[in-house]
């Protein structure tokens, strides 16, 4: 009979410890709100787009609380700041986990960030939701991408600006991931519209002084520049680009990454007649837009532009309290990743949808910006695209992981 208890307490031991390497489960108390972890850079070199964005998922969270919460229960924001360093995006992370023991979290921009905080949700069976754009080719069960894969910007992109503006094109991206691959895709469909790449380079993250690159720029001759700068790299860039007398109405600089946020740093001098490729622009005129662009300036100020990335972390958050309606606890990880797919919401930029393959239908838009430099949109698909990770052009045979 001793040894019959014993086995019983083991056993129960056991299973708690298990409960608890498996992620967060029923124990976990409600009664003070569904706790979410928003986890941007506050400070250090992407905090130009990063604490926009986490204003925005605040804002979300806000109105959220205010037309009665997920089920009567109140979301409460658990705020981190990993000052733009990859090591303390997973720091924090687990720290979110572990100890303030979030529902999920909603947070990141470069794939840096997001690759470091992987393994640890993935570890502790937890969710992410990535509003950051990205070079695709990654899927894991545990992270929802809610922003743009290239061939969400990429695909009209290139041919129009192939038919519009010129054949000859020179790539210009910060040295890691994101550029690399995005321009292995660019190429791609340079070839397929009859383009040509005549100069490509990288520099490092922050870079700010691109004197050498202007004269490379200048000796090749493009029709336009290919910008997948990001952060404080990109006014440093168009600034220096009109500095030194280039004509962006003659040979603009074309972008799936520059938005309100960059072009606000600059002068509507250096911004005039560059053009980018994204979702969503503050300008939309739908009234979901509206909405959020008044409700985001009433609470952070009218000067204060609004992004895509804002608008991806915005409505990333109406589809997790969507889907956290659906289920009984908020906290079971696994109930909560498979009522995400399929999740549809009327998002500022139009309807968005989760995909199977856990990244979402975004729409695409070309836009110039004007003598004042504020955007204005030239073309936007009929419909939300289908988001290809692994991009048909590049991976036509590649498997679809999500589907094992």
């Amino acid at each position: 009979m001793r040894n019959s208890k014993l086995y019983m307490s083991i056993a129960l031991i056991l299973m708690l410890v298990l409960l608890g390497a498996c992620g967060k489960s029923a124990s976990v108390d409600t009664k003070d709100g569904i706790k979410i972890g928003v986890l941007f850079s506050l400070s250090g070199g992407t905090a130009i787009t990063e604490k926009s964005m986490a204003d925005a998922a605040i804002l979300a969270i806000e109105e959220i609380n205010q037309n009665g919460g997920v089920n009567g229960k109140d979301l409460v924001p658990i705020q981190e700041d990993y000052v733009s360093d990859p090591a303390q995006a997973a720091t924090k992370a687990k720290k979110l986990i572990l100890e303030d023991n979030v529902a999920a979290i909603i947070g990141g921009l470069t794939s840096a960030s997001r690759q470091a905080m992987l393994p640890i949700v993935e570890q502790n069976n937890s969710l992410l939701i990535y509003p950051g754009p990205y070079e695709g080719e990654e899927y894991s069960k545990n992270i929802l991408y809610t922003g743009a894969v290239p061939n969400q910007q990429l695909q009209a992109f290139i041919p129009w600006l192939t038919e519009n503006v010129g054949k000859k094109v020179y790539l210009i991206g910060n040295d890691y991931v994101y550029p690399v691959e995005t321009n292995n895709q660019v190429k791609k469909l340079l070839e397929l519209s009859g383009g040509e790449v005549v100069g490509e380079e990288y520099v490092a993250m922050g870079e700010s002084e691109f004197s050498t690159v202007l004269n490379n720029i200048r000796k090749a001759k493009p029709d336009y520049v290919f910008s997948t700068l990001v952060a404080d790299s990109v006014p440093a860039f168009y600034s220096q680009y009109a500095d030194y007398g280039m004509n962006s109405t003659e040979m603009p600089i074309a972008s799936p990454t520059t938005s309100e946020t960059e072009v606000a740093a600059i002068s509507s001098e250096a911004a005039k007649g560059n053009i980018s490729s994204l979702a969503y622009f503050e300008n939309i005129d739908t009234p979901e837009n509206a909405s959020f662009v008044k409700a985001f300036h009433e609470k952070y100020g009218e000067d204060q532009p609004i992004t895509t990335s804002m608008e991806s972390a915005y409505f990333s958050v109406y589809l997790l309290a969507q889907t956290l309606e659906k289920i009984d606890d908020p906290y079971n990880t696994d109930e909560l990743l498979a009522n995400l797919i399929g999740q549809e919401f009327l998002a500022p930029e139009g309807k968005v949808k989760v995909d199977e393959n856990n990244h979402t239908w975004l729409y695409a838009r070309i836009a110039k910006l004007d003598e004042q430099g504020e955007f204005e949109i030239l073309q936007t698909s009929d419909t939300s695209i289908q988001p290809e990770p692994w991009s048909k052009l590049l991976f036509p045979d590649h498997d679809e992981p999500w589907k094992k």
